[in-house]
């Protein structure tokens, strides 16, 4: 178990809520970090050289609320043409800082960092060597080549110096270099050492206008990069501001829960200066997500005071599941579960669990079971008119289950109290109510003598997920391995704020390795609080329910629409769980930054697609018109296609 003192070096605290102090850095007058406002931004899709169109969309963008913008320059040209864009929205009356976006081209940075407020480079694309090769470094060889390196940024730094331009030095998983591979692996100590190399070259030519990113497509490598970025910059004496995100998130809701867990996990500890949720949509949509999750922090503090956690219980740079026992299906090594509440439509008829994943045919007298379908339904004291499919085991509320005939049919939820004081005439699984301030050692003592008991731990905090988080580093300090289903209070949120929240606070503990299932109480939909909870396991890869999508934003460099392919592909390989498919726009965003993914779809030239397998290309300048077919064919010869089942949409067919 690690010490506190070695946990806390990443944050303030575990427990109280306060931002993470890093330095101010001033981009245009719209300063960053320090006692800055946290600060959000997007990313135009246009064709740069394009000025109208950038123009256009870069006004929908701050007038949805962005503090900047940025805009890709993959060329000279495009960094010459910021300065048309720059003056068209200055005479409209804007002067929203504008950030070029850089990344295989040095001379491109250097024009553009004479032009706009803030450059951004990516150090796994800026003057290092990225062939996807092995090769084995020695001691001599890697100084010579982070000296080339040195040589080949020099320039910029002192350009940027000299204009006052800011730098985003951003890290991007899987776009490593072979260089940093070789040393460190594909690993978040690979990601914080590419950005740290480059910024010493910038701290020995005394520029410090630095802004740094750990992006990745997977939530938990991102969280524990920016930890890791932390604890190095600390041991070097750097507090530089960061902006977060998660990289090729996607679409739609999907998209925005991955977004919430990895973005929404570091701001909850008070990290994070700058904001940017990477949706396939238009950037203007971004915005209001970004806000959303930012806004939520105006009012953290003060909270209810939580007290420290003196043994975490957790290693915050590297993932572990907490070990428990097992009760019923529940803990162990089995999947997190998730628990839904039986709504008036769900007490009424076989109907109501349609839009949770269970499908009734009376001709049939059959259950058709789909892969995002709750395991428990909570029922409290009321009854059901009909018998439940064998999968979906139903929670009653104790004094109602003491009444029922046949007690095996159900499971029972107790009060604390009950729990303490009671009997139980099972030996089987039940569930008990607990808040995080209900954990003490009578509980914890109660709990390790009845190894059939799974804990449904919730909070009334303000500062709820780390009020949950120190519930589980207690129970695990206290040597109790109960399971804990994770429940949360959220009623009265519409259904995109219900998924930021819920992913969030569900998601961070589930990031690091707390938690067997989820329980959110909403008065939304059932159907959409089942796929809130099922998308939140989905983004935390703790139980795969459904293909994965790794899906970049889409920028002026990007070849095809995003959007409609991105819908295209999803609408036929959907059926295809545990599927990791990247749709990237152009080679910037391909075989690197898609390399979580099994197949990836990638711009190689106007009308034309290059496909994957992994990072390994397997076809070449396809046309983008047979360039979906084509990738079906591909994961049909791997052995990962399977037919959609028809079995569902014939029962709707015979219902109609």
């Amino acid at each position: 178990m690690l010490t506190a003192e070695k946990n806390l070096k990443y944050c303030n605290s575990l427990t109280a809520y306060s931002r993470y102090r890093t330095r101010s850095v001033n981009i245009g007058g719209v300063a960053l970090g320090g006692d800055n406002p946290i600060r959000v931004q997007s990313m135009t899709t246009t064709d740069t050289m394009d000025t109208t169109a950038t123009v256009e969309q870069s006004v929908r963008i701050i007038e949805a609320g962005s503090d900047y913008v940025r805009i890709t320059a993959p060329s000279i040209n495009e960094a010459r043409n910021l300065e048309n864009i720059r003056k068209e929205l200055r005479s409209r009356g804007f002067d929203t800082p504008l950030i070029a976006d850089i990344h295989f081209t040095p001379n491109a940075a250097e024009v553009a960092a004479r032009i706009v407020e803030k450059v951004r480079i990516n150090p796994g694309n800026f003057a290092d060597k990225k062939k996807f090769s092995i090769t084995e470094y020695s001691d001599s060889q890697y100084a010579e080549e982070v000296e080339r390196i040195r040589q080949r940024f020099s320039p910029l730094v002192k350009i940027c110096k000299e204009y006052g331009t800011a730098m985003r030095i951003g890290t991007n998983h899987g776009s490593l270099s072979d260089r940093i591979m070789s040393r460190f692996g594909d690993t978040p100590l690979g990601m914080v050492e590419s950005a740290l190399e480059f910024v010493r070259i910038c701290e020995d030519i005394g520029y410090r206008e630095i802004v740094l990113s750990m992006k990745a497509s997977n939530p938990k490598v991102m969280i524990e990069a920016y930890r890791l970025l932390i604890v190095k910059m600390e041991e070097e004496g750097m507090n530089y501001p960061l902006h977060i995100g998660v990289t090729e998130a996607g679409d739609g809701e999907d998209g925005r829960i991955k977004s919430a867990v990895g973005i929404g996990s570091l701001l909850e500890d008070g990290i994070g200066d700058t904001v940017r949720v990477s949706l396939t949509e238009e950037p203007e949509h971004e915005i209001p997500v970004a806000l959303k999750l930012v806004r939520r922090y105006d009012s953290r503090d003060p909270h209810d005071p939580i007290p420290e956690i003196a043994g975490p219980g957790f290693d915050p740079f590297s993932f572990s599941r907490r070990n428990t026992g097992t009760s019923g299906k529940i803990g162990g090594n089995n999947v997190p579960v998730v628990v839904i509440n039986a709504t008036a439509e769900i007490l009424g008829g076989h109907e109501g669990l349609r839009n949770c994943g269970y499908y009734y045919s009376e001709s049939l007298d059959k259950w058709n079971i789909g892969d995002t379908a709750p395991d428990y339904l909570y029922i409290g004291k009321n009854q059901l008119t009909y018998k439940l499919p064998g999968t979906l085991k139903r929670i009653c509320d104790y004094d109602a289950w003491k009444d029922l005939a046949d007690k095996a049919e159900a499971v029972p939820l107790l009060t604390k109290d009950e729990f303490l004081s009671e009997r139980l005439e099972t030996r089987s699984e039940f569930f008990v109510s607990l808040r995080d301030t209900d954990i003490d050692d009578e509980v914890i003592s109660a709990l390790k003598k009845d190894t059939n008991a799974v804990v449904m731990l919730s909070s009334l905090n303000r500062h709820r997920m780390p009020a949950l988080r120190r519930a589980f580093s207690e129970l695990t300090a206290g040597g109790c391995n109960a399971p804990v289903i994770i429940e949360l209070d959220c009623t009265g949120l519409d259904d995109e704020t219900l998924s930021l929240y819920s992913a969030t606070d569900a998601g961070a503990l589930l990031a690091d390795g707390f938690g067997d299932g989820i329980r959110i109480n909403a008065d939304n939909h059932a159907g959409k609080i089942n796929s809130i909870a099922f998308g939140i396991l989905q983004a935390t890869r703790t139980r795969i329910s459904r293909t994965e999508y790794i899906s970049c934003p889409s920028c002026g460099r990007t070849l095809f629409d995003l959007q409609e392919t991105t819908a295209m592909i999803r609408s036929r390989t959907d059926h295809l769980k545990g599927v990791k498919i990247a749709i990237m726009g152009c080679i910037v965003n391909g075989p690197g930054e898609m390399a979580d993914a099994d197949y990836g779809y990638v711009g190689s030239g106007p009308g034309k697609i290059t496909l994957y397998k992994g990072r390994e290309i397997v076809k070449r300048s396809i046309d983008t018109e047979v360039a979906v077919d084509e990738l079906i064919n591909l994961i049909r010869d791997n052995g990962d296609w399977k037919d959609p089942d028809n079995t569902i949409a014939q029962i709707m067919q015979f219902r109609k």
